[in-house]
């Protein structure tokens, strides 16, 4: 019985070339899928701080898969003592020999003292320059960055305007086009640079996708960091520390002992958190509570930069600067505490809140001369008329 004509099987030749289309449509459709594009990430900054951020992510780079291994830092160019240029000395030893000496940043970092350059193919920025600069870099960077870049803030610091306080975040986000997030926390450099346990924050606004993009770049098993929605609160928690952290070096720098500290870092916590819901009622108390909060407020009166140049300014009855000892004491780092202390009191005078924080307006008035570092203590025990502050956030809460 003859087969019927649907049981025929194609000649050979005919299912060689039904095979070969196949193959053709399976590759075509290859080479017409969209692969997923690489993350690459860039640090704008290279002093103490930057190189150990840059470290941390360039050993995360190098494990994800979503990333590109290079991690462009920009440096700002210097000569060394010996003639060579940092960014070169940087690139030959793997190490900042200048603000991190004796550290491996990894073999991935490069340093680029061409900043337009350095930013031109990331789009994850890490901003981490003293905050005195950030304006001046953005303008630098308006128009030389990706249009899907995304940014983060370890800067700690604000911008006063004549329309008022401008945080360093909303700062780069205003100038550049792009949503950033801040990173705060007890974050000494040196500390987590030979990788002693440490924990961060990483405050965000709307998108925590992008928050957790920013976490899986930073974390590492001695780096701990987590996200909250709370970029203000985050952000308010890393700047005003400072400012605490410097009364803790005068009473250091006066020998007044454990207990006046404790007492000046618990009104400092206290002022740094009514100062920040006067400011952005939207602030949560929790944040208060994270890494970024108290935990930074901690050490940072411990073992900081500020407090150590304080303690050297009281211990000096104020007769040497903070310029002085600064130039003295932290190669080429900068303060951060007496720049935003004076920010704070600017704050604090043009909306006549001086009254509500002591310690605050009394630490710029020392920093400037008015007092004495032992007006720390003396004025500083005032008790604020903090349910000022209160009626004042729940008349703003209403509006």
């Amino acid at each position: 019985m003859a087969p019927s004509v649907g049981s025929q099987q194609p000649p050979v030749e005919a299912e060689i070339n039904i095979q070969n289309a196949t193959a053709t449509t399976v590759t075509t459709r290859v080479e017409d899928e969209v692969l997923p594009i690489k993350s690459k990430v860039t640090v704008v900054g290279s002093g103490n701080w930057g190189s150990v951020a840059a470290k941390l992510i360039a050993s995360n780079t190098r494990k994800l898969s979503s990333f590109h291994d290079e991690v462009r830092m920009w440096v700002f160019e210097e000569m060394l003592p010996t003639g060579e240029k940092l960014s070169e000395a940087i690139n030959r030893t793997n190490e900042n020999v200048k603000y991190l000496p004796g550290i491996k940043l990894g073999e991935n970092v490069v340093a680029d003292p061409n900043l337009e350059n350095a930013v031109k193919d990331a789009n994850m920025l890490v901003f981490v320059t003293p905050h005195q600069f950030v304006e001046g870099i953005c303008r630098k960077l308006v128009g030389k960055i990706r249009e899907d870049a995304e940014a983060i803030s370890l800067i700690k610091g604000m911008e006063v305007k004549k329309e008022g306080p401008c945080m360093i975040s909303t700062l780069i986000s205003e100038q550049l086009g792009v949503n950033c997030c801040v990173l705060m926390g007890a974050n000494i450099a040196n500390e987590i640079a030979v990788e002693k346990f440490s924990e961060a924050t990483v405050g965000y606004r709307k998108h925590k996708e992008i928050a957790e993009k920013w976490v899986h770049v930073f974390n590492t098993t001695y780096f701990m960091v987590s996200a909250v929605q709370d970029v203000e609160g985050v952000e308010l928690c890393g700047t005003l520390k400072n400012v605490v952290a410097i009364a803790a070096g005068f009473v250091d720098g006066l020998e007044m002992g454990n207990n006046t500290k404790a007492a000046i870092m618990r009104i400092g916590l206290r002022e740094m958190k009514a100062f920040s819901k006067l400011l952005f009622p939207s602030v949560k108390d929790t944040t208060f509570f994270e890494s970024c909060g108290v935990a930074d407020l901690i050490t940072t009166c411990l073992g900081g930069r500020n407090r150590k140049c304080a303690e050297a300014f009281a211990r000096n009855g104020g007769k040497r600067s903070f310029d002085e000892l600064e130039a003295e004491m932290l190669q080429g780092q900068k303060l951060q505490g007496v720049s935003t202390a004076k920010e704070v009191y600017e704050v604090l005078s043009h909306r006549g809140w001086l009254e509500l924080f002591p310690l605050f307006s009394t630490v710029h008035e020392i920093c400037t001369g008015r007092l004495p570092p032992s007006a720390i203590v003396e004025y500083s025990e005032h008790t604020p008329k903090f349910s000022l502050v209160g009626v004042w956030l729940l008349e703003l809460r209403g509006k």
